[in-house]
């Protein structure tokens, strides 16, 4: 069998698994790389382990230490405790806080994952408490946290910014952030005002929310850091993984931070997953398993539609599948081989695969239904976040093709 053809079915079996099993899409992406590389390739093993991402691995191992370090000390918690303080109550201005404070959160470097798992359970108990519908407060939550996505110095951004400087679209990921926050604020104010969100800021009745809640001189020095290590990214252009190491190593130092517990909190899955799918990737694109992608997808568009087009299918496969541990890795070298403009492809590729992580089939839609306390009807959040996400894969199409047509 051709080997451009064993490759993609590969990858296009890894895709599959990942998101009908709870198989790691890396472990298995590795172990298809060895077997089709090496036994019908003829690939020396030692160019299978050479193609492993190494820079990537350190950026994403440093980031993740650091901002596990904050959440294993209480940092993150309490700074969102304190926002939400700062709405002393007002309804309606609890989910629009969640939505920014997510962003934010998720663009300073945890990522969207790790902002919604810090905010999603204070988020629905705290719907609950003044009456907020739990979809709407999902809908904020999730979007928020997703809209920073593709910040530089959060891990999918960082995900997507090594491939495209792989293929030589670098440079952009300002752009792709902005875009991806756009969209993100756009569907998910919609989704605001369209599922009671204006009734919401009308109400007059207000309730403390989180007041009491102080920060240490552990939080301080964290606060402080995670800010140094910030402005030495912009100011300086520092390597972003090794100064996160850097930065891992003064909160040791200071003694504000269990390190060994903090490493035993990284997502160590998702770091495996990312890498690993990366080496199979890398044998598509030895064998020319790339084209042969490039070309089945070419043949059912056109240069007018292949932005929809490319956003439906990886908004489809995001669904339901990990955007920066498959859906990254696979679509965005496809970008210069479509037809099309290459960056903006990228871009659509980005955005679209983002827009549908609200899904409770994805990991930030799951964790909002988690977030419900325990007696409350999770079977109707689920249900709910399930049409919004699948509908995000025509929301993104429609979306991607305005901005990038």
């Amino acid at each position: 069998m051709n080997l451009a053809w064993m490759s993609l079915g590969a990858l296009l079996v890894t895709v599959v698994l990942s998101c009908a099993t709870r198989l790691n899409a890396g472990l298995i992406s590795i172990a298809f790389a060895w077997i089709i590389g090496v036994y019908f390739g003829g690939i020396p093993a030692r160019q299978i382990v050479a193609s492993f991402p190494s820079e990537l691995f350190f950026t994403l191992a440093g980031v993740a230490l650091l901002f596990s370090q904050a959440t294993e000390n209480g940092t993150l918690e309490r700074v969102a405790a304190k926002a939400v303080a700062a709405c002393r109550g007002r309804a309606g201005l609890v989910p629009i806080l969640f939505f920014f404070l997510g962003a934010a959160l998720a663009s300073c470097g945890p990522g969207p994952i790790a902002a919604a798992g810090l905010l999603a359970p204070v988020a629905m108990s705290t719907a609950l408490r003044l009456n907020i519908p739990p979809f709407l407060m999902a809908l904020m939550v999730g979007n928020g946290s997703n809209a920073g996505a593709l910040s530089p110095l959060a891990p999918t951004g960082l995900v997507a910014a090594g491939v495209m400087d792989k293929i030589s679209l670098g440079g952009h990921m300002a752009e792709s952030w902005g875009y991806n926050l756009f969209a993100h604020s756009l569907v998910g104010f919609a989704g605001y005002f369209a599922f009671g969100g204006l009734a919401q800021l009308r109400r007059t009745d207000r309730m403390e929310t989180g007041a009491g809640v102080t920060l240490e001189r552990a939080h301080f020095i964290t606060i402080g850091v995670i800010g140094a290590l910030v402005a030495a990214i912009v100011l300086f252009k520092v390597h972003i993984g090794l100064a996160a190491f850097a930065a891992v190593v003064a909160i040791s130092v200071c003694n504000v931070a269990d390190e060994e517990a903090a490493i035993r909190k990284m997502p160590w899955s998702v770091i495996v997953m990312v890498c690993g799918v990366s080496i199979l990737v890398a044998l598509l694109e030895k064998t020319s398993g790339i084209d042969l992608f490039a070309n089945l997808i070419s043949s059912v568009s056109t240069p007018g539609t292949v932005v929809p087009v490319v956003a439906a299918i990886v908004g489809l496969i995001s669904a339901y599948s990990s955007t920066s541990g498959v859906v990254l890795p696979a679509f965005l070298p496809l970008a210069q081989k479509l037809g099309g403009d290459a960056l903006n492809l990228a871009f659509t590729i980005n955005v679209a695969s983002a827009l549908v992580d609200v899904s409770p089939l994805s990991t930030i839609g799951a964790l909002c239904v988690a977030g419900l306390p325990q007696g409350q009807d999770s079977k109707r959040l689920f249900n709910q976040l399930l049409a919004w996400g699948l509908s995000m894969t025509l929301a993104g199409a429609l979306i991607c093709w305005v901005l990038f047509r």
